[in-house]
């Protein structure tokens, strides 16, 4: 499993359980973490108040039946449960690692063709793009799904590819 050297083997042991549970790639599940946070629970984003492994958002926690300070203050195997039930509903939609993480980062674009543009009623393509501008590859002041897959290949080193994107 990727980056398993970085975590204890319960932490090792409760991934590969949640990413069972959910029909995922136990590499996967660990390389959204370490790019959201480090394998960090108590990682936070000063920009809209993301928390813990996944970078939960409030409203998100909220809908999860916990908090944000809650989230704070658990283990990463006690966070696991909050990422478990993230993944819940979007995991058996999610062909792959790109939309495994799309999932996490814009669920609403899962199964969208790469030119669809993220944004949504409330939340308009500039705002999401100034608030996430390494995925604005061309800086139009918009991210595509298409942008979203490249910066994901390019956050990724290139012997990890295999593993996460089949390449």
């Amino acid at each position: 499993m990727l980056y398993e050297e970085k975590v204890t083997p319960e932490f090792v042991r409760c991934v590969d359980r949640v990413a069972q549970h959910l029909g995922v790639d136990p590499s996967h599940l660990m390389a959204i973490m370490w790019s959201e946070s480090r394998l960090n629970p108590t990682a936070r984003n000063p920009v809209g108040g993301a928390v813990g492994l996944i970078q939960f958002m409030p409203a998100t926690a909220k809908a999860l039946g916990t908090s944000s300070q809650a989230l704070l203050q658990m283990s990463a195997v006690e966070q696991m449960v909050y990422v478990e039930r993230f993944f819940r509903p979007y995991a058996q939609r999610c062909r792959g690692f790109e939309e495994l993480y799309l999932a996490c980062f814009f669920p609403v674009a899962i199964g969208k063709p790469d030119t669809y543009i993220l944004q949504t009623s409330r939340l308009s393509a500039a705002l999401i793009a100034q608030q996430n501008p390494g995925f604005d590859l061309n800086r139009d002041q918009q991210i595509t799904v298409g942008e979203f897959k490249q910066h994901l290949r390019r956050r990724f080193p290139k012997p990890l590819h295999p593993q996460l994107f089949g390449v």
